[in-house]
């Protein structure tokens, strides 16, 4: 990947994309399919705020049903279909399970009838490529056989269980990056750690943006008839920078943050309801059990936004409450993160009641003509959302663009055809690597993942291995060299797994400080630096 930025300091596009979440990613990724010419920037790196603080689903959205949101899931349903398809290497299915206890007795049948509409809206569930990422129709179980499989469920009063499967999305950061290098072969600008300060308009219409390189300091110009804002929960902000005056967007905020601990389920993602009503699920995660998710409303600057020791104690509080033998602790918690969802629906009080359905806005009575803005969404969905901004732009602007192919291809890396077989062949064909470097790899790399193998093997202090999981040293030198990673979070959190699922110890950090040094040239201020940012971050919060 080639940060644009570095490079040119003007150009001429026909869409510019500002925010390289999920959503500016395959946004680009459309459009470039479509045969525009595309220009994205990102104030951060890649997909680093609310892209990478989901809980790493690919799902239909079965809590949307209460408010009989039957689109919003047929949506989800099908998209989670195409994502399964286009990216084999990073959605596989996973059983959820849902206890039932004596004193919901009405919510059973509620839920029952809500898992039978469930799989009517994923009819085409069985249409996948890989016959391995088909799913299978739900299931109820009884009150043994639920315990059987889950010592984890809370005893006292249950009746049984449902168990029903939608898609795990193992590493949503990796899977943003695959959008966006699909873009990148259709002729797309990237540029990470480049903020737009302001617009470039004439009277009322936005004719580009002006954009600040973080890295360097110096400005850019880039022009183009349509800009579109996916800057999730800064996009009102995005457009306040324009001054106009006749802004009416707000964005609505929600919070949610997760945990990753021990493990503490076995390999359901176990689903339950807190005395709040609202939802709180243990999801298997690399060996760990990864907790989520917290749904509160957020009112400050969304550039302040920290998880606190309260919001974790919450979620520490409603697990220990509702599942058998938890037992967590503060200190048990190895990992966190956190971030804010942008939300379109204003109408409901409850930021948990929210619909996750996602508006694009034209933005000309704003006195912005050109410009369209994209609110609310979730990750699942984001592909659509890009189909669907096109067919505003061009019904708009009275263009005829080529019809959509991204739900037909696979994305970047991800040319699988059945994984079972990738994986049989990838574990041929490197047997002087260990099985889980082979497994982690070929997951969460796909085909680009033999470029690191032979990185590996043209060096062999790169296959030194960092973790359990079996990751390498090749990986850090492959987003250096391959993947724009410009920071020693980009490399431990985004580009690769090292550092989330807690501290890797001294020792793994000061290596992969010394790859990042000698490839960008730090100094050793910088480099120390560096690894004092990426500390701070594995300490708990302590307020």
């Amino acid at each position: 990947m080639e940060r644009f930025i570095s490079t040119h300091k003007s150009g001429s596009f026909d869409l510019i994309i500002i925010g390289g979440g999920i959503t500016g990613a395959s946004l680009a990724y459309e459009a470039g399919t479509r045969g525009l010419k595309v220009a994205l920037f990102e104030k951060n790196d890649f997909g680093a705020a609310t892209s990478s603080a989901t809980s790493k689903l690919i799902h239909g959205g079965l809590r949307y049903l209460k408010n009989l949101e039957l689109g919003l899931v047929r949506e989800s349903l099908r998209e989670r279909r195409i994502l399964s398809n286009i990216a084999p290497n990073f959605v596989y299915p996973i059983p959820f399970m849902m206890p039932s206890y004596r004193k919901f007795k009405s919510r059973k049948w509620l839920m029952l009838t809500a898992m039978v509409l469930y799989d009517v809206l994923s009819y085409d569930k069985g249409h996948t490529w890989d016959p391995t990422k088909s799913l299978p129709h739900f299931k109820s179980y009884s009150r043994s056989r639920t315990l059987a499989l889950e010592h984890c469920v809370k005893q006292q009063g249950l009746t049984g269980s449902t168990v029903y499967y939608d898609c795990q999305n193992i590493f949503p950061e990796r899977l943003t990056l695959a959008f966006l290098k699909s873009a990148e072969t259709y002729g797309a600008r990237l540029s990470s750690y480049a903020q737009v300060v302001s617009f470039i308009r004439k009277e009322n219409r936005v004719k580009g943006i002006l954009v600040k390189d973080l890295i360097t300091g110096e400005e850019g110009r880039f022009t183009a008839p349509v800009t579109v804002n996916c800057a999730g929960p800064w996009a009102d902000m995005v457009i306040k920078s324009a001054n106009t005056g006749n802004t009416k967007h707000n964005i609505r905020r929600s919070e949610g943050i997760h945990i990753v601990t021990r493990r503490i389920c076995e390999d359901h993602a176990v689903t339950v309801m807190t005395k709040q009503d609202r939802h709180i699920m243990v999801m298997p995660w690399r060996s760990h059990s990864l907790i989520g998710t917290t749904d509160k409303e957020y009112f400050g600057n969304p550039d302040d936004y920290k998880v606190t020791k309260a919001s974790i104690m919450e979620l520490l509080e409603d697990v220990n409450e509702n599942f058998n033998g938890a037992d967590l602790k503060y200190e048990d918690v190895l990992f966190y993160y956190g971030g804010l969802r942008p939300l379109a629906d204003t109408d409901t009080e409850n930021s948990y009641e929210s619909s996750r359905k996602y508006e694009i806005f034209d933005n000309t009575d704003e006195g912005l003509d050109g410009l369209f803005t994209v609110e609310g969404g979730k990750y699942t969905t984001s592909r659509q959302l890009a189909v669907d901004v096109l067919k505003k732009i061009q019904k708009k602007f009275d263009d005829k663009f080529p019809k959509e192919i991204s739900s037909s291809q696979p994305l970047y890396g991800c040319d699988i055809k059945n994984m079972e077989t990738f994986m049989s062949k990838l574990s041929t064909g490197y047997p002087d690597f260990s099985k889980a470097t082979v497994e982690y790899l070929g997951k969460n790399y796909g085909t680009e993942s033999h470029a690191v193998f032979q990185l590996a093997r043209k060096n062999t202090k790169l296959a030194e291995v960092l973790n359990d999981d079996g990751e390498i040293l090749a990986e850090v030198a492959y987003a250096l060299q391959e993947e724009q990673a410009l920071s020693l979070s980009d490399i431990l959190f985004r580009r690769t797994g090292i550092g989330t699922l807690g501290n890797p110890g001294k020792s793994v950090i000061e290596k992969v400080a010394a790859l990042a040094a000698d490839h960008l040239n730090w100094d050793e201020k910088r480099r120390k630096s560096e690894i004092q940012k990426v500390q701070k971050r594995f300490m708990l919060p302590k307020v």
